[in-house]
């Protein structure tokens, strides 16, 4: 069992249903969580660090006062995490978080700075990213379906072969972004400009 205020160094949790549970003050060191069900828990001022996450359910999980550095999902369901709850330093700018192939839909990132973020090939609808810093993230082969975005900076972001984004060019920082060239038609949108074949 995972029990509040204990440290854990190289465990692997597998298939563990703690649905709903609340921890606090719990460090988790060279961890991996395979297959297991945290929806809906609480981790507060809890640590994360250098852990893999792999078809886990981690949707409306309480992230409150913890800290998360080099932390890989993979294939795992993330739907509604207010991820701003969640504790990041000031002084550090990229806490080499990765998202590969999971579901983070009606998330929030409102906010956070968060350099060279990697998210490949997830599904983003509704997710807030308004007031946020993510330079030179990788947000490839996403679906950024009514994803929000405003005062952000996306400077040096890829968004290479990422689908359905709406962000206005006027609002947000996008030097040096790149854009797959059909989908970034989609950025002329939000300056009323209509093509014609």
């Amino acid at each position: 069992m995972i029990e509040s205020g204990e440290s854990y160094y190289d465990d692997l949790f597998a298939k563990k249903d703690l649905q709903g549970e609340s921890f606090a003050g719990i460090e988790f060191e060279e961890c991996r969580f395979e297959e297991c069900d945290f929806s809906d828990a609480i981790f507060k001022n809890c640590k994360f660090i250098n852990c893999e996450f792999s078809r886990c359910n981690l949707s409306l999980m309480n992230l409150s006062g913890t800290r998360l550095f080099t932390v890989q999902f993979e294939e795992c369901k993330l739907v509604g995490v207010d991820w701003s709850k969640a504790d990041w330093p000031s002084y550090h700018v990229d806490f080499e978080l990765r998202f590969k192939q999971c579901i983070l839909n009606d998330a929030s990132f409102f906010g956070l700075t968060l350099h060279e973020l990697k998210l490949e090939e997830c599904k983003l609808h509704e997710v807030d990213f308004r007031e946020g810093n993510f330079q030179q993230s990788s947000m490839t082969y996403c679906d950024f379906s009514h994803a929000q975005f405003m005062r952000t900076n996306l400077q040096e972001v890829d968004f290479t072969e990422s689908t359905d984004y709406a962000i206005n060019v006027l609002e947000n920082q996008l030097k040096g972004a790149k854009f797959s060239r059909y989908e970034a038609l989609n950025l002329l949108e939000s300056l009323g400009i209509e093509l014609v074949d």
